[in-house]
């Protein structure tokens, strides 16, 4: 079977499994991404040495076997982690020293899917722009037939243990008062990965959807769909939980349920968390997201550090994080990023470090994004579905000349008062908007209404 162009995105490989991606497609996959790392890190394939890590998926096992096969046919060293959340394959990946990694999954999406997320040395991720597109001309080009004399090893390991003691010393456990807790796993790798680390705190754990099940019998594991987060909703208010935890399919990101079974706004968490890192590294950069809130500027300031706004996407992130030396970096999507991390985004220390400043300032997570609700009044991303995106975000500036404008990712345009950001997608036909007002709801709703009347034009 062909591989189709479309499944190589921005920043990972994702497709239906058995209609545009099967075993034979893995398979030429890895051999173009062990010889993609090759040309990138300038050294023979047979000195590669690279990781795999493979999610809870049905499908998961055959492809991530398949996977290997090529990396290792190329003549790559593979350090296969089995069944395990992204972020441990990063970990893998940053504590061996290891030129790159494939991690098999298709993160949030639906069980029909299949995928891979792949990085190069210290975990830093291959985008469209650097390394995807490189690993899809080869595939297309057809790769030969690989020499049996040039084969790698393989080896199998466990990296639980460890992963779980490097993810606690980002807090002191102590400090972690017993709260009650529902935790959402959306049948994905959260379980396995943050459950003990959980246990260990003392909490009081209301877990549903706790173990790994490819068939997703819950709900699909994306908790940024309001569907699939009305069930932990519910059950932090019906068991008056401190909080809720919920994370998508691979954990690598994790979401925010108020005492109130409020759902928590990214950039608002991000705040939270980079005034709590701050305390702990006074003076420190933090990289947020350019459709963030200013919520996140103002927090970093008022706590003594440096705000930086970086362009959306992961590969931007890490790379940024590494060459400003930032101790944190929050997009609004619920992907956090730290630097005694690897630089990578984790969904098990954000989760942590939530619960140690829940613990050491004795408030409720309502109380501590009390004031942020009621300065910054946010419309979340609105996708407007447009076939001439150029024509509107040009339209969009024209009308906008009068503000600051800049085109680090789409379009932004600031205001003492207000600010949006208008950026297309990179996989889809749409116009991605986020609108913040500093002066009321009300404000924000008609100003909101009219750019949306502009881009639906």
């Amino acid at each position: 079977m062909p591989v189709p162009p479309e499944i190589f995105k921005a920043y990972d490989i994702r497709g239906l499994y058995g209609e545009q991606l099967d075993g034979d497609g893995a398979e030429a996959i890895g051999r173009a991404f062990a010889c993609t790392l090759g040309e990138l890190a300038g050294k023979p394939v047979s000195e590669l040495r690279l990781g795999l890590g493979r999610d809870m998926r049905l499908t998961a096992p055959e492809m991530a076997a398949r996977y290997r096969d090529g990396m290792a046919a190329e003549g790559a060293d593979v350090l296969d982690a089995g069944q395990v959340g992204t972020e441990m394959l990063y970990y893998l990946v940053g504590s061996r020293g290891l030129d790159g990694g494939l991690m098999c999954t298709a993160s949030h999406n639906p069980k029909t899917y299949t995928g891979a997320k792949l990085v190069r040395e210290g975990a830093i991720a291959l985008s469209g722009e650097a390394g995807i597109a490189d690993v899809r001309a080869k595939v297309e080009a057809g790769l030969g037939e690989p020499d049996p004399a040039a084969r790698g090893t393989v080896e199998e390991l466990d990296v639980y243990a460890e992963f779980q003691e490097a993810a606690l010393r980002f807090i002191d456990p102590a400090k972690v008062r017993p709260l009650k807790v529902v935790v959402d796993g959306g049948n994905g790798m959260a379980g396995p990965m943050v459950g003990p680390l959980l246990e260990r705190l003392g909490l009081n754990l209301v877990t549903t959807y706790w173990v790994p099940d490819g068939e997703l019998p819950g709900h699909e594991p994306n908790p940024l769909v309001e569907a699939n987060r009305r069930f932990i909703v519910d059950k932090v208010r019906e068991t008056r939980a401190d909080l809720g935890i919920a994370w998508d399919g691979d954990a690598d990101r994790c979401f925010f349920i108020d005492d109130t079974g409020t759902f928590v706004d990214g950039d608002f968490l991000t705040a939270v968390l980079a005034e709590h890192l701050l305390a702990k590294t006074p003076g420190a950069a933090i990289l947020y997201d350019l459709r963030a809130s200013r919520a996140v500027a103002d927090t970093v300031h008022a706590a003594g550090g440096t705000a930086h706004g970086n362009r959306v996407g992961h590969a931007y992130f890490k790379t940024r994080m590494r060459d400003e030396g930032a101790i944190f970096g929050g997009e609004v999507s619920g992907h956090y990023y730290f630097r005694d991390f690897y630089n990578a985004d984790s969904g098990t220390v954000p989760a942590l470090l939530i619960l140690e400043k829940l613990s050491v300032e004795g408030k409720t997570l309502s109380e501590l994004l009390a004031p942020y609700y009621s300065r910054y009044f946010i419309s979340g991303e609105i996708n407007s579905e447009v076939h001439d995106a150029p024509a509107r975000m040009a339209e969009l500036e024209e009308r906008h000349a009068d503000g600051r404008i800049s085109h680090l990712d789409g379009l932004s345009v600031d205001y003492d008062d207000w600010h949006f950001n208008v950026r297309p997608s990179n996989t889809e036909p749409l116009l991605r908007l986020t609108l913040e007002s500093l002066v009321s709801r009300e404000d924000m709703e008609r100003r909101r209404d009219e750019l949306l009347a502009v881009i639906r034009g």
